[in-house]
């Protein structure tokens, strides 16, 4: 059996550990609000704040989706969710002794620019009059080619933003009627070099392997195309097909879609033409120019993985405002609400919206430390730890076949990820995950590793 064939399980992803299936024992909002004000207390002066702001609305479902999305042509919905939003934002303010330095802000969705650009500025307007901008922070945002504007880009420019992503997916025809998203290659070369005519110092590209349809020769015509408006970041993503998650993706089959050694290939092809291009691999499924912050973040060793995927700057504070979003303080994690009207609800009364979240022990911040060592290093180090505990010892025994196969080298104290098992870092962390072995039940829980 190949390496693909075998180690094609289902598995987490590790933008968290422990992740989401797993959390068992949620904060009380007393809890929580104790965790956000010790994390804040400690890092706020010195590194800042992270901010992530949830925008789920989008005109159209884009069937391959897995994000949390509600999808409405009615624009009315607008100003009721940011006032919700900015509710939100002082629930955390009335926490802190001292105006909030934010290093991190992300707007993330859905779709933000389904969003008035006027919208937009009224939102980040009314979250930094409350707060103020680190030296040099990284303010970011998804945008859809197609509905993104120029107001969209000068407006969140002008407030500080440098950087944006648009989720390309896939150029060829047939895979986008299938995944329901639409944009064209001038549509996109538009609003790229919009973006670099106003100033934005960082582009990236989202892009999706093994979606239904896709062959070797279309993804290659894909990447071409992306290589000749040269973003400076891509993120190449898997594609997680969760059906009894997301029934927008009941649309096709798994007879639709290219699979094990197939899907590996489309990979491998992408590996190879961006290598080619001057990009240089970062961690999982993202590539960056030289000339990019997150290469500079791999070299300097400051490369840090999140529920955004991963990330040039950290602090430990993340505060996530808007339905399903995740805060981290790093003792613990609290997620939003789902639903848009019970999220309302909830904050107009005053209350923490967040329904489930997880207290960190002691072993579990040991996983999570050496988790974002693999996946953002590929190595890591055990010798120093100030407890043992039994999860590592019994980690390295299931990492022993991983060695045998050539993935990683194992020596006393540390662990070394090898060229040929880069491609299988989420089998590697799961070595350690104590959470994942005693689920019964996986293959409901998380997307395939290949």
């Amino acid at each position: 059996m190949n390496l693909t064939s075998k180690y094609n399980v289902a598995a987490p992803r590790y933008t968290s550990y422990p992740t989401v299936p797993a959390w068992n024992n949620t904060p009380s909002e007393d809890q929580w609000k104790n965790l956000v004000k010790e994390s804040f207390k400690k890092t706020n002066s010195v590194n800042g704040i992270s901010l992530y702001i949830h925008l789920p609305f989008c005109e159209s479902l884009c069937t391959y989706c897995a994000c949390n999305t509600r999808i409405t042509v009615n624009h009315k919905v607008e100003v009721p969710y940011l006032e919700a939003l900015l509710n939100e934002w002082d629930l955390y303010l009335n926490l802190f002794d001292e105006k909030p330095k934010i290093k991190e802000l992300h707007l993330g969705g859905g779709t933000p620019t389904f969003f008035k650009a006027e919208n937009l500025k009224r939102l980040i307007s009314g979250i930094l009059t409350k707060a103020e901008a680190c030296e040099n922070p990284d303010f970011s945002f998804e945008g859809h080619p197609s509905n993104t504007t120029a107001e969209h880009l000068q407006t969140l420019y002008d407030l500080g933003f440098q950087r944006v992503s648009f989720g390309i997916q896939d150029f060829d025809p047939i895979v986008q009627d299938v995944i329901n998203r639409y944009q064209s290659y001038e549509e996109v070369e538009t609003v790229v070099k919009a973006a670099r005519s106003i100033g934005y110092s960082s582009v990236n590209f989202d892009l999706v392997y093994g979606l239904p349809f896709q062959k070797l020769n279309t993804i290659v015509d894909t990447i071409q195309k992306v290589i000749q408006l040269k973003p400076d970041r891509i993120a190449y993503y898997s594609y997680a097909h969760v059906p009894w998650i997301k029934p927008g993706q009941r649309k096709f089959t798994e007879k639709d879609l290219p699979v094990d050694v197939e899907k590996r290939e489309l990979y491998e092809k992408g590996l190879q033409l961006f290598t080619a291009a001057g990009y240089v691999e970062i961690g999982m499924d993202h590539f960056a120019l030289k000339s990019d912050a997150l290469y500079a973040a791999l070299i300097n060793k400051k490369l840090h993985r999140n529920f955004m995927g991963y990330s040039d700057s950290y602090t430990e504070l993340m505060i996530s405002l808007g339905v399903s979003a995740i805060s981290d303080t790093w003792n613990g994690f609290a997620q939003n609400i789902k639903e848009v009207e019970a999220y309302q609800k909830k904050v107009l009364e005053g209350k923490f919206p967040f329904f489930k979240g997880h207290l960190l022990s002691e072993e579990d911040k040991v996983v999570r430390k050496h988790i974002l060592n693999i996946m953002c290093q590929g190595k890591t180090n055990w010798g120093n730890d100030k407890y043992k505990f039994d999860v590592i010892y019994k980690g390295l025994g299931r990492c022993e076949a991983l060695e045998k196969d050539g993935l990683l080298y194992l020596f006393p104290t540390k662990l070394i990820v090898s060229e040929k098992g880069k491609a299988f870092l989420r089998n590697i962390c799961m070595c350690f995950d104590r959470y994942y072995w005693a689920k019964t039940n996986r293959e409901n829980a998380f997307s395939s590793t290949v």
